[in-house]
């Protein structure tokens, strides 16, 4: 519970702060992205089999369980639809902060 609300405070201080680049490594995301073949379903601004960066940071935008939806998603391998049948989601396996800092990037788009 403890750790929820700390994500979400989190969370909320990087919305609000208007500039979520400036926490980000957007380097080290883009690595991770690519090495966890994040790249062969989404993209930052197209979609593919799964949705675009830039749809998901809108469809989280200024909602304060962002961080936590994101990270449920990315490191429980939820089932998803592609081309119209059910699949589990790859589990992203990297440390906290690089999930964190992943979830950053993606929500800064």
């Amino acid at each position: 519970m403890f750790r929820q609300l700390m994500t979400a405070t989190a969370a909320v201080l990087i919305l609000l702060s208007g500039n979520a680049h400036a926490q980000v490594n957007e380097e080290a995301a883009q690595a991770l992205a690519k090495k966890a073949k994040c790249t062969k379903c989404h993209s930052v601004d197209k979609k593919k089999d799964g949705p675009a960066y830039q749809d998901v940071a809108e469809k989280y935008k200024g909602k304060a369980d962002a961080v936590d939806k994101l990270y449920t998603h990315l490191t429980t391998g939820p089932m998803v639809e592609v081309d119209g049948e059910k699949e589990e989601h790859e589990i992203l396996r990297a440390s906290d902060d690089e999930i964190r800092n992943l979830i950053g990037w993606i929500l800064s788009r």
